[in-house]
């Protein structure tokens, strides 16, 4: 009896020796792929999730320089299989495509392969289009994706410029501005604040010289965005010719800061063509730059444009006067005014009674022996008939 159940003992031990390795390594399969781009090109570095649709659990695959993955221990059960490009998208979950419902069996599988450029091509086809509209739809979004991160990073320089030119601190605006011009020169908008910075730096140097080159340089600048902007003027933008505009109000701001008042009043007139609805304001800052160089008769007529673009500018009216006085005369000892000079000043305190320039306004009046009338160019009411 006893030999008998030492030889069951050594056969169930021989039986233990026998069990095969599939059942040793547990209830698992072995899955493996290619992975290639939209160029057909091998995938490196990409990640490839194999997430069990029965028990929740997860194995993350990574492909190698040929765009391969493999795994011996998946567990058998049914699978969503997803392609990420790299690991920071795989946590993002923006995927670039998946599988659904893959069966993995004990043993090897199938592989499973993403090949992007077939997915496309198979996309394109059942939308109807043909291989050259599909390239061209992917030309399309890969320029969309770059147009997106360039913004981004142009937004951050002009960020980092904003915050500096608040502060007067005109260099560092300069050299963020720079660098964004360098990163993509065709920002009209780029050019502009770069000129804006050129400008506002100018005063703040002590040498003559730099002085002149920081001006220079803002004419430079100014011109660049105009002629980018100019060439946008014909698309959908709305307020196209308005920005156009303000581009040539600071050119011109910079040509006469730089002494060029010609150059300055040609651009002020572009400015008041290219946006007839402020045309009012530019041609008071034309007004304003011949005031300053002393040619009173070119002002007068510049104020006048201005005052027939915009009746209700006050300031355009005490100008005009002020000019209009630089041309009185004197008879013995009497003062004689030009023609226009009191109303002038009458109509700006009509519109400005306690005004910034109403003391002043109401002195020149009295030194040309004018009455003071604040409601100049307005009818009486009558009396209620009884």
């Amino acid at each position: 009896m006893k030999k008998h159940l030492a030889v069951i003992a050594i056969f169930i031990f021989m039986l233990g020796l026998c069990v095969p390795p599939i059942f040793a390594q547990g209830a698992s399969g072995t899955v493996s792929g290619v992975c290639k781009d939209a160029q057909g090109a091998p995938m490196v570095d990409a990640v490839v999730i194999w997430a069990n649709q029965d028990n929740g659990q997860k194995y993350t695959l990574k492909t190698n320089k040929k765009g391969e993955f493999f795994s011996l221990g998946v567990g058998a059960g049914t699978y969503t299989v997803t392609l990420y490009k790299n690991a920071d998208d795989a946590k993002a979950n923006k995927e670039m495509f998946h599988y659904g419902k893959v069966p993995v069996s004990l043993g090897d599988n199938p592989p499973i392969d993403f090949d992007m450029k077939k997915q496309a091509e198979e996309a394109a086809k059942g939308q109807g289009m043909t291989p050259e509209q599909l390239k061209a739809q992917q030309e399309a979004q890969e320029k969309q994706k770059k147009e997106v991160n360039t913004v981004k990073a142009l937004n951050e320089k002009l960020a980092a410029a904003k915050t500096a030119t608040d502060a007067g601190d005109y260099e560092t605006a300069i050299t963020n501005l720079t660098a964004a011009n360098q990163m993509d020169a065709s920002r009209d908008l780029i050019w502009f604040k770069l000129g804006d910075a050129y400008r506002m730096s100018a005063p703040k140097q002590t040498d003559a010289a730099e002085k002149q080159k920081r001006l220079n340089a803002a004419v430079d600048a100014y011109q660049k965005a105009l002629q980018l902007k100019q060439a946008a003027v014909n698309d959908k933008d709305p307020n196209a010719t308005k920005t156009l505009a303000a581009y040539y109000n600071n050119l011109a701001e910079a040509y006469s800061k730089a002494g060029k008042i010609d150059d300055a009043v040609a651009t002020y007139q572009q400015a008041a063509q290219a946006d007839p609805t402020g045309a009012g304001q530019y041609y008071f800052n034309m007004g304003a730059v011949l005031t300053n160089a002393g040619q009173a008769d070119k002002a007068i007529v510049a104020f006048d444009k201005c005052i027939a673009a915009d009746p209700t500018k006050a300031e355009a009216y005490y100008q005009k006067g002020v000019n209009l006085l630089a041309k009185a005369t004197l008879q013995g000892d009497k003062m004689v005014a030009a023609p226009g000079t009191a109303e002038a000043f009458q109509k700006y305190l009509e519109l400005q009674p306690t005004g910034g320039h109403s003391e002043e306004a109401k002195a020149m009046l009295t030194s040309i022996g004018a009455s003071v009338e604040t409601s100049y160019g307005t009818k009486k009411k009558q009396p209620p008939k009884k």
